[in-house]
């Protein structure tokens, strides 16, 4: 068991511990429903009433979020709004709005750095700050917390909650603002462990997901107190990489510094189908609205994509997948076309899962479309391709950069193509993931940014993107 730093001085090399890791150096704060508590934010009325926001007009529609009040009466995440308004009939129903949940984000971030800087944004509702070491202290650092919510109390607004966890690593500080919801404030010590989580169940901490409990499992690793005697060396090897080893470490309280951003592998989109879109003319027709979404988003990031994959869900029950590969590009042309190659296997599906059904017609469930292979630069020069077919791919790109570019200035697809004209569905593409903040671009064909967004909250966006801001 690693007691003091003297029996860690083995594993220093390459995880970059700090010096001294008395004290808590870390609070990460946590947005409380954070979906539902900005439209109570937003709408007064719904302040104290159960709320759940769901990514469709749809009374099958599942919920992505529910307030306290909604949970406090069984109502969770995927539960239907038929099922909510059993429960509650007097519930009330939004639908997602992305744009402003990513606006209402930055200015909690911007509030938030009033009073200490940001060392990570980890997702739409979470952040964690590094505490100074003045600050360490569990009086001064509970006083920071408080300031913070008063902070975001009085300057953004009151229905936005947060629990607020403080520890000696960000991976503590993280089950500590866990352990008290909503509006919590709970610190977590190394004298307290292991103790104080002694009856936490494994998948309840950050970074033990499905696959990491089974090898654990399969270890012999099934409670918390297992966990906690785990050497780091056998966490490694459980892992199968260094990231095991670096979890064992922040779960005893050790300060290791946060790992730089992984570069972006794929970019993408998905959609749950419904009515005409379940047909396939019409999840072919939201398949190329979400592959044009997702190229526009390519040339956003200057990166090049040399792969694609194309994946359906039918209903009941059913899948398929198809992937091309291409020449390195930009080109939204080029997309299209290798989206008919793949439709081409998709269709082939349909035709297996019709001939089961006894020619049932099919249902589409959902569409995914991904861009990868993904590069900083075009391709190479290949003397077997004939340089004006690359150059052609070029302007083409260009005119879709310039597309892109219109269509950001004006908002609401200025400029699209005619098959796509009078496609709505909502905010497409741009759905939140809660491990990616979407950049605030992507919002553009939804409307005018400049109208909605104020010039310091793009700023603060901006100072986001960089990995190099930390602050001492």
């Amino acid at each position: 068991m690693l007691d003091s730093f003297r029996d860690i001085e083995d594993h220093r090399e390459g995880l970059g511990f700090s010096p001294d890791a008395e004290g808590l150096r870390y609070l990460f704060v946590d947005f409380n429903a954070y979906f539902a508590s900005v439209e109570q934010h937003d709408d007064p009325a719904l302040r104290g009433r159960p709320v759940i926001v769901t990514p469709l007009e749809s009374e099958h529609s599942g919920a992505i979020a529910a307030s306290y009040e909604a949970k406090a009466l069984g109502i969770r995440r995927g539960t239907t709004v038929r099922e909510a308004r059993q429960l509650c009939p007097g519930i009330a129903v939004r639908p997602a709005r992305h744009d402003r949940y990513v606006i209402v984000h930055h200015e909690l971030m911007r509030e938030i750095e009033r009073h200490l800087p940001i060392s990570r944004i980890c997702s739409i509702d979470e952040c964690v700050c590094r505490l100074e070491p003045r600050e360490a202290d569990m009086i001064l650092a509970r006083a920071k917390a408080q300031e913070i919510k008063r902070g975001i109390a009085h300057n953004v607004g009151s229905a936005l909650r947060c629990s607020i966890g403080l520890a000696p690593s960000s991976l503590l500080a993280k089950l500590a603002s866990d352990m008290e919801k909503p509006d919590g404030l709970v610190a977590i010590t190394r004298e307290q462990l292991p103790d104080l989580l002694r009856d936490l169940p494994l998948q309840a901490i950050p970074g033990i997901g499905g696959g990491v409990a089974r090898r654990l499992d399969r270890a012999g690793i099934t409670d918390f107190l297992s966990l906690w005697r785990l050497q780091p060396k056998e966490a490694r090897s459980i892992w199968g990489s260094v990231n095991g080893e670096r979890f064992i470490y922040g779960l005893k309280g050790y300060d290791i510094p946060e790992q730089a951003e992984a570069r972006k592998r794929m970019i993408g989109h998905s959609r749950v189908l419904s009515g005409i879109h379940r047909r396939p003319q019409g999840a072919r027709i939201v398949t190329r609205a979400l592959l044009l979404k997702a190229a526009s988003r390519l040339r956003y990031y200057r990166l090049y994509a040399g792969r694609m994959n194309v994946s359906v869900r039918f209903y009941p029950t059913g899948r398929c997948e198809a992937e091309t590969a291409f020449r390195h590009s930009q080109n939204s042309w080029r997309f299209l076309d290798a989206l008919d190659q793949a439709w081409q296997n998709v269709m082939q599906a349909v035709r297996k899962q019709r001939a089961m059904a006894g020619g049932a017609a099919i249902s589409f469930k959902s569409v995914t479309v991904y861009l990868h292979d993904l590069q900083a630069g075009p391709p190479e020069r290949d003397l077997f391709i004939a340089p004006d077919a690359d150059m052609r791919d070029g302007c083409e790109a260009e005119l879709w950069r310039r597309i892109d570019g219109l269509n950001q200035r004006y908002g609401v697809q200025k400029i699209g193509l005619a098959s796509q004209a009078g496609l709505d569905l909502n905010y497409l593409g741009v759905k939140i993931a809660f491990s990616r903040v979407p950049e605030l671009a992507e919002f553009a064909d939804s409307g005018t940014l400049d109208a909605i967004i104020p010039k310091q909250i793009e700023e603060h966006a901006a100072r986001a993107k960089n990995p190099s801001r930390s602050l001492w």
